[in-house]
């Protein structure tokens, strides 16, 4: 079947029965998003969500943003709380069914609350300087590097090497961060670069002589 890697079997040699395993898997993966996609999300005080056919909004005190819905899915608001619904028990559906309501989940918690990731920039001369809407970075090349900080998006910097990313949108609050890591990626051995805060680096065992 689609997406299933064959590999010989260890009971019967053909594959067979790993087959059986992952279709197992994947059943119980989609059981279990579907089963999130029933629970209702409680909208807080302050938080307004507007449906227009495939698009649902959600505006709050940090923002407003908007997603989306998938063929197949539906919005309800009652009582206080937002409910997603399918029209079928589509393979893909019910599949979309889960993450959707996880993306409205976090699209109420990212204008009530907000999301947000710490950076720290380690090495000698190393340094960060916000300037306006821009990033300077002094990474060791010989140049500085600018990072234009995304409409949505607030940074602030500490002691110049400690650096706040704060967003309403999960995924561009989790994009910038990535963003700014790969400026510099740390260096295992010198220890030298942009990490996220309390990211330990491993260094690889090394090979050792028989």
């Amino acid at each position: 079947m689609p997406g299933w890697v064959e590999k010989s079997c260890a009971r019967c040699g053909n594959g067979c029965c790993d087959q059986i395993v992952i279709a197992a898997a994947s059943e119980r993966n989609e059981a279990s998003m579907s089963r999130i996609g029933k629970k209702p999300i409680q909208i807080p005080a302050g938080v307004d969500v507007k449906v227009a056919g495939p698009l649902v909004s959600v505006k709050g005190p940090l923002g407003k943003l908007d997603w989306s819905l998938s063929s197949g899915l539906g919005v309800s608001i009652a009582n206080g709380q937002l409910v997603v619904s399918r029209s079928n028990e589509d393979r893909q559906v019910r599949a979309m069914h889960g993450l959707t309501r996880a993306e409205l989940s976090n699209l109420v918690q990212g204008v009530t609350k907000g999301y947000e990731r710490n950076l720290e920039i380690t090495g000698v001369g190393y340094k960060v300087a916000v300037q306006g809407r821009s990033m300077s970075f002094s990474l060791g090349y010989i140049n500085p590097v600018i990072y234009p900080i995304p409409v949505g998006i607030d940074v602030k910097v500490d002691k110049q090497t400690l650096i706040n990313v704060k967003g309403a949108d999960k995924r561009l609050v989790g994009q910038v961060a990535a963003d700014l890591r790969s400026l510099k990626p740390p260096d295992v051995y010198k220890q030298k670069g942009v990490r996220y805060a309390g990211e330990v680096l491993r260094k690889k065992a090394g090979k050792t002589g028989k």
